[in-house]
């Protein structure tokens, strides 16, 4: 559980990867930059960047995935090797998913893990809060969530759940500006979750952070054989990874959200970090993306006590452990999925 193979992020859009021996060279204008001991990396995360045709085959051969994404952030395409996962996994898995009851049990699961972990990223907040008025919002906010939570296991049908938590995610985003400090609130300002385009700094970061999140969680499900097409919650669609989604609901706001929070607080990013384009949409500029990446790959890094394995695991292995946990579930090797429940 102590390995840690790294995901090489490269935002410089005209760098060129290359192969050398057992490294990756990392070229800018022909002159290297980077070199990096191929066995470190398992993944790579290029944004508009360029690698070349051995650097390339390799990495299919190793089973080294590749994600390309444009400047914004957005998922344009990924590069994988032969399929190897379990069969008989993912035959259980499409059974599952045909499977009403199991369906609507699973999706319970995800659902509860980010209704849980998104109040407790309040309590936190109203522990700390010096405002009295914040405090007794971020408890009351807390409270309906907590209704939301007990109503969840007696959800009759997936529209049901998925109405809780579109209830539950408006509660949170209502509180959540609260936890930044009073002196960023104006660059910061937002009052409720949009995308596609953002349209506030704090959207386009968190927008930011959930892709990168999202390509950790596929990775994880392709890693134990499950298939990241086929979720229980989001509904299935060509191209989206609705497995992967599924996962992620658990870790958006301990993982993500809080560290949004802290890079806004600590003003690690400030209003020079975005662009501002036409028409309302706001984008994290190159360097605030480099700023994020940053801080993203130093918080996978740090340690964590698992609250179910009762050992101390990097943050950067919780997809892994979270998709391993719902394949021996789906396998019948225990009894329930247990979500990731931030301490």
């Amino acid at each position: 559980m102590k390995q840690l193979l790294n995901t090489l992020y490269v935002t410089t859009p005209d760098a060129y990867l290359r192969l050398e021996g057992e490294t990756v060279c990392v070229m800018i204008e022909k002159e290297k930059r980077l070199q990096v001991p191929l066995h470190h990396l398992n993944a790579f995360v290029l944004f508009e960047t360029m690698m070349s045709p051995a650097l390339i085959g390799r990495c299919a051969a190793d089973g080294r995935s590749i994600i390309w994404m444009n400047r914004t952030g957005k998922f344009m395409a990924r590069m994988e090797g032969p399929v190897n996962g379990n069969i008989l996994l993912r035959q259980t898995q499409y059974r599952a998913a045909d499977d009403v009851a199991l369906s609507l049990k699973i999706a319970q699961y995800f659902i509860a893990g980010k209704i849980r972990n998104s109040r407790q990223v309040l309590i936190r907040g109203a522990r700390d809060s010096k405002n009295e008025q914040e405090k007794i919002a971020l408890v009351q906010a807390a409270r309906l969530m907590a209704g939301n939570l007990n109503k969840l296991a007696h959800a009759q049908s997936a529209d049901i759940v998925r109405g809780l938590e579109g209830d539950s995610a408006r509660i949170y985003f209502a509180a959540l500006p609260m936890l930044i400090r009073p002196s960023a609130r104006e660059t910061f300002a937002f009052t409720t979750r949009n995308r596609r385009p953002p349209l506030d700094c704090f959207n386009a970061l968190i927008s930011f952070l959930y892709a990168l999140l999202l390509g950790d969680c596929r990775s994880a499900l392709e890693t134990v054989g499950l298939d990241p097409q086929l979720g229980f919650l989001h509904t299935v669609r060509p191209g989206r990874a609705s497995l992967a989604l599924d996962l992620l609901e658990e870790f958006r706001a301990p993982i993500c959200d809080r560290l949004a929070i802290t890079l806004i607080n600590r003003e690690q990013l400030q209003a020079k970090d975005f662009d501002y384009r036409d028409g309302g949409s706001v984008l994290l500029n190159d360097a605030g993306r480099k700023t994020v990446i940053a801080a993203f790959q130093t918080r996978k890094q740090e340690e964590i006590n698992h609250p179910l394995l009762q050992q101390n695991v990097y943050i950067g292995l919780l997809p892994q452990i979270q998709a391993r946990l719902l394949a021996r579930y789906l396998r019948n090797d225990i009894d329930g999925y247990v979500p990731y429940l931030q301490q």
